[in-house]
């Protein structure tokens, strides 16, 4: 009888080394995130370099990714029709429309509202601008203009200045805005607050200012009618000023036949008076030197 054993080798149920180490490294989740994610992932992106690789291929993409650009643009939501323009004059706006010469319909997309804005805002007469797209299509632009305060001859030209200097527009006449008043010399744009404020501390003769000149880029004089001038000092102007109105108001220092009040030393003011005034003085002396006994 033959034994009931068999002579061929038992099978080893345990995993191979190799086998054994695959498993535990598959139990790895850093592994396992980039066999199922990374693998695909440089897979694709490989493909994608492939294909982009060819000149062909990325100028057939960038064609169609220009088309569906333009095609997402030229959507009638995406429309622009219509400008309006708020807050400005009739002149201000016509020179807006000159200078931003957009042709509607225009898309959205293609309008640079920041460089419009700054285009805008660099007009002698525009302060502020202010521009968005509203529904329906149109292009709200909302003006601030600079507002005159006061007229700077200078060189025999005439321009408006607002209360910070800057230029508002350019005048042809003194008598286009009468109500303002005059700054004169070289310099004075670089002092129109102080130049106000001035004028306020000037109101009881408020009807009798001609202008105000700058002199030396430094001081100012007021100039009033009957050609009288005050004289005003460099430092403190307002408050030099602001002693004369009180010497008029209290002893009529202006009605009197004087042509320049100097204050500028203001500790030591001094009088000018007219030619009129300094011959009638002459008299009165010699008048009374011929009468002394």
């Amino acid at each position: 009888m033959q034994p009931l054993t068999s002579s061929a080798p038992r099978r080893d149920p345990a995993p191979s080394r190799i086998a054994y180490r695959l498993q535990r490294l598959w139990l790895t989740p850093l592994f396992r995130l980039l066999v199922r994610a990374g693998l695909p992932m440089v897979l694709v992106a490989g493909a994608a370099s492939w294909y982009l690789a060819q000149p062909e291929n990325r100028e057939a993409l960038m064609a169609q990714v220009a088309e569906l650009r333009r095609s997402i643009e030229a959507r009638p939501e995406f429309m622009v029709r219509l400008m309006v323009i708020e807050g400005a004059s009739d002149s201000v706006a016509d020179d807006i429309r000159e200078i931003l010469p957009v042709d509607f319909p225009v898309s959205s997309f293609d309008l640079d509202l920041q460089a419009m804005r700054e285009r805008i805002e660099e007009l002698d007469a525009v302060a502020r601008a202010d521009l968005r797209i509203r529904s329906g299509g149109v292009l709200e632009i909302r003006i601030v203009e600079r507002q005159p305060a006061a007229v700077w001859r200078v060189h025999g030209d005439l321009e408006l200045l607002d209360a910070e200097g800057r230029r508002v527009a350019v005048l042809e006449s003194r008598l286009e805005r009468p109500d303002l008043p005059l700054l004169v010399g070289v310099g004075a744009e670089r002092a129109v607050p102080e130049a106000l404020a001035l004028l306020e501390a000037a109101a009881p003769v408020r009807e009798r200012i001609r202008g105000l000149v700058r002199v030396g880029e430094r001081r100012w004089d007021l100039v009033l009618d009957r050609d009288q001038r005050i004289m005003l000092p460099e430092r403190d102007p307002v408050q030099a000023l602001l002693q004369v109105m009180a010497l008029n108001e209290a002893q009529e220092l202006l009605a009197r036949d004087i042509t320049v009040v100097d204050m500028r030393i203001p500790a030591r003011p001094t009088l000018r008076l007219s030619e009129t005034a300094i011959e009638e003085l002459r008299t009165l002396r010699r008048v009374k030197t011929e009468n002394r006994p």
